[in-house]
């Protein structure tokens, strides 16, 4: 009898294991059927290269340089909560930094994108801020007022400059498409990790 509750233990834990293995190839089998973006072309970012687009990072960062000698660089991923609609239910948090030619300062702006449905984007700066250089990238100092505070007259010219720079609504759809593609393949390639360790470990 000592042999029993070994035995018992080690069947137990099989039975948990191949349970899991049935719920992991469910819902594998049930994004593979699904796949929302399969055949959705992503659409352009314009002028901008995709400079940073990892398949072991959330994030991906877009860059280019204007006529006029502006530097452009736009850091983005998917936030937690879901704001939009359809396809598309998650918002993207936008990092976009502006450097002039002859200044060593950076105007940061920190936005949120989401999907409002039929191909509408709802685009908001929550944060401007000028930063004496890149250096002072994700310190802590005073990022001036919440962009709602701003004057509005203010608010309107720095959203018709974002413009100026390409950022505008053809870009941020593409971009929170792109970004939802790439989680879904993340989370799909995760799915399969998974499923063929619990797999190997029951050989």
């Amino acid at each position: 009898m000592p042999r029993v509750a070994p035995v018992w233990g080690r069947a137990r834990r099989a039975i948990k294991d191949f349970d899991l293995l049935k719920i992991l190839e469910s819902e594998l089998n049930h994004e593979l059927s699904t796949m929302r973006y399969q055949g959705v072309k992503t659409g352009t970012f314009g002028d901008f290269m995709l400079e940073w687009d990892s398949t072991k990072s959330e994030d991906v960062v877009l860059r280019k340089t204007c006529s006029s000698g502006e530097e452009v660089a736009v850091s983005a991923l998917l936030g937690h909560n879901f704001q939009g609609s359809g396809s598309l239910p998650r918002e993207a948090l936008l990092k976009i930094c502006i450097k002039k030619p002859s200044l060593s300062s950076i105007l940061l702006f920190d936005c949120v994108a989401s999907n409002k449905g039929s191909g509408e984007v709802a685009f908001d700066i929550r944060k401007v801020n000028c930063l004496p250089s890149s250096s002072f990238l994700g310190s802590l100092i005073y990022t001036g007022p919440a962009f709602s505070d701003l004057d509005p007259s203010l608010q309107d010219e720095l959203r018709s400059y974002l413009v100026t720079q390409g950022i505008e609504e053809n870009f941020t759809n593409s971009l929170l498409l792109h970004l939802h593609k790439k989680e879904q393949d993340q989370y799909t390639s995760w799915l399969q990790k998974l499923k063929d360790l619990m797999v190997d470990e029951r050989k």
